[in-house]
């Protein structure tokens, strides 16, 4: 039986993907789990896996297209399969919808002083506002002038979720507000990225909807330094453990202990992860990427250093896998390679904490009441007030310290 090859979600935030190219042809047999096509989400290119298997009919989408979450790719059958019954656009809009358009087309959209405004008799968008039939049924259903909605589709297009996240007051975000028209001699114009417009989105929602608290600590790394240099001196080079490495993991064994922090806020309610997957956020052109390693807690501190080298490579080649974004619970964000003493990060949404790191340095410290030459560390938490508080977050930063400071522990 004939079926659909959609477009996966492949991030918590994703909302479409652009189809990069197939490496299968209509007519090919292809397997279940087959790597068919290149798409790009948001953060990276990734390689997309068939959901069926069969001969492959039709393609829906062609290269450069940007389909939404859920949208037809391709159609999979039987070789000779009739599918005139499935054959729909690729763009995720059934026929249904699409008539819907056109009805809209001839309604009246609300205006922002109470006055209807006629809608376009002809042209793409009605009324000159662009925004799917999904999004003006539910405009019309709940009274939302579409003109005051901010649009996150492609092209400022609104969407669905944008609707739905409208609140009456809120400020309507135009190139004018959001970006000063000063282009003066010299200056030079450079079109946001996806992944960009993405970090943007997710950092503003974070920052305004989630009561961020940090808290700091110190921490001695010298036995850490010291371990890290007899451990790799056993180790091959592909598992050559990193000081990052060892701050991951002495993140997972404290949130052993502080499971709130290992958690989401969800309204009435904290879900708290039963495992400890801990991200690591990654510099890559144009941005910034969080690759996850799973089940932190109780991986290896090799395995760990392993997997990270694997992911960072592909996510800097820009080939990266789902499985590497996904599942995070918790992220660490260290810049200590560039020299940075101290800084806070800003939580990544839907998690409840993040951990800044910055360098270890060598640094003049009393020890026992004379002053001698240390290598220190600062470290701050990030966390999201509506799931924990201050005290809390004190403690998993004394459980990390203590870890760090006795550095067997990552070996146990």
């Amino acid at each position: 039986m004939a079926e659909f090859i959609v477009m996966p979600k492949l991030g918590f935030d994703m909302r479409e993907g652009v189809l990069v190219g197939w490496n299968r042809g209509v007519g090919d047999q292809i397997e279940k789990g087959e790597v068919i096509a290149e798409i790009e989400s948001d953060k990276a290119t990734l390689e997309l896996e068939a959901q069926a298997g069969g001969t492959l009919l039709k393609l829906l989408a062609g290269e450069g297209d940007v389909v939404p979450i859920g949208g037809n790719l391709a159609i999979v059958g039987d070789e000779g399969e009739d599918i005139s019954s499935l054959d729909i656009a690729s763009n995720g809009e059934s026929a249904a919808e699409e008539q819907l358009e056109e009805e809209v087309a001839e309604t009246v959209m609300p205006a922002a002083a109470g006055q209807p405004v006629a809608a376009a008799e002809s042209g793409e968008f009605p009324a000159g506002i662009k925004a799917t039939p999904v999004a003006r049924r539910i405009a019309l259903e709940k009274g939302i002038d579409l003109r005051q909605v901010n649009g996150s589709g492609p092209g400022g297009r609104i969407r669905k979720a944008d609707v739905e996240n409208y609140r009456p007051g809120a400020p309507i975000l135009t190139p004018a507000t959001t970006t000063p028209a000063r282009v003066g001699a010299g200056s030079e114009e450079v079109p946001s990225s996806r992944l960009r417009q993405a970090i943007g989105r997710r950092m503003v929602e974070s920052k305004t909807t989630v009561p961020h608290f940090y808290v700091t600590t110190d921490i001695n790394m010298a036995p850490a330094l010291a371990l890290r240099k007899e451990v790799n001196r056993l180790l091959p080079d592909e598992q050559k453990v990193t000081v990052n490495d060892m701050i991951v993991k002495a993140a997972a064994l404290a949130l052993r202990s502080y499971p709130n922090l290992n958690a989401n806020f969800a309204g009435d309610k904290i879900i708290r992860h039963g495992r400890i997957n801990v991200g690591s956020a990654v510099a890559v052109e144009g941005g910034l990427l969080t690759v996850v390693q799973k089940d932190t807690d109780i991986s290896p501190l090799a395995q760990i250093a392993a997997d990270h080298k694997e992911m960072i490579t592909r996510a800097r080649e820009g080939r990266n896998r789902p499985a590497d974004f996904e599942g995070g619970t918790f992220t660490v964000s260290n810049l200590g390679a560039f020299e940075v003493d101290h800084f806070i990060a800003i939580i990544n949404p839907p998690e409840a904490a993040i951990l800044a790191v910055g360098t270890a340095s060598q640094q003049p410290v009393v020890v026992d009441g004379e002053l001698t030459i240390g290598v220190r560390m600062k470290a701050t938490v990030s966390a999201d007030h509506r799931v924990t508080d201050g005290a809390e977050a004190a403690q998993f930063m004394q459980k990390l310290k203590s870890i760090v400071e006795e550095p067997l522990q990552l070996l146990l």
